[in-house]
């Protein structure tokens, strides 16, 4: 589909030959900029030949140049890319914020349109169902199962976050039916939590993840929502993967609330209230 070029663009990055390379890494450093380039133009910017940029046109389903152009305009309007704009040694504070906010946003507009809608009620509907849940993370993936603790204590049931493997499975191995074990991993292929995954199921538990679609963690998961962003986590530290964790995390627990009504509003409002006096006024001295 059009709307996924520029996303093809950079997953086939390396497979492209040197001076293919150079023209993709030219049109993925500002997309919108070269929708307007001509062919000579576009040449000349990557150091290579018209017929070069041609067959890089063609190698990407397009009839030529002119096609090209428009596919990549229609993939502008799809959506915010997500594209190659890897922070540089020299890069200033303004370049290095605008690449990492870019990068961010790119990846939220394309988790939402990835995300399948029917895999979020099934997870929404073990949650609400649960005795229990306990969620799994390790690494920056950690600090987001307790963000997730922080969301779920206020829907009247037992809720704790580990980011210790051997509390992990301890835990795993303490579960019982009725229970939620929800394992966050960005890759799903840490060795530890598929078979803490393991652990929580055969004990009797449901185990939900989120994490890699088709990752040997997926496999364990009772139901997954699959996390793809084109983020590598084996060399750097995660960023955009945990916001778009964070977020999935947001919309779960939105879903839960909404499960439980509005005669549930009050004892959020209750617990919302107490934090009332921890707080100076707005119109407080020095506000």
């Amino acid at each position: 589909m059009a709307h996924d070029l520029l996303v093809r663009l950079r997953e086939r990055l390396e497979e492209l030959n040197r001076s293919e390379r150079k023209v993709a890494n030219v049109i993925l450093s500002d997309p919108a900029a070269a929708t307007s380039l001509s062919i000579a133009s576009l040449a000349q910017a990557a150091s290579v030949s018209e017929p070069t940029v041609n067959r890089f046109c063609r190698n990407f389903g397009a009839k030529g140049y002119p096609d090209f152009k428009i596919k990549l305009a229609q993939s502008l309007a799809g959506g915010t890319p997500y594209v190659t704009r890897a922070v540089e040694p020299g890069d200033t504070a303004t370049q290095y914020t605008h690449k990492i906010f870019g990068a961010t946003i790119a990846a939220l507009d394309e988790a939402q349109r990835d995300i399948d809608m029917a895999a979020v009620e099934r997870m929404v509907d073990y949650l609400t169902q649960a005795k229990q849940i306990h969620f799994f993370g390790l690494g920056a993936s950690g600090a987001v199962a307790q963000d997730a603790q922080h969301k779920f204590f206020r829907f009247n049931l037992p809720v704790m976050a580990y980011a210790d493997v051997l509390m992990q499975r301890m835990v795993a191995a303490s579960c019982h039916t009725g229970d939620v074990v929800v394992i966050i991993s960005y890759t799903g292929r840490t060795r530890e939590l598929v078979d803490i995954a393991r652990v929580a199921r055969e004990a009797g538990a449901v185990v939900l993840g989120i994490t890699a679609p088709a990752s040997p963690l997926a496999n364990e998961c009772s139901a997954t929502l699959d996390v793809a962003t084109p983020e590598d986590t084996d060399h750097y530290m995660p960023m955009t993967s945990r916001v778009i964790q964070l977020t999935l995390i947001d919309a779960l627990a939105t879903g839960v609330t909404l499960r439980r009504g509005e005669d549930f509003l009050p004892h959020l409002k209750k617990i919302k209230d107490s934090l009332r006096d921890t707080r100076f006024p707005l119109d407080a001295p020095g506000q």
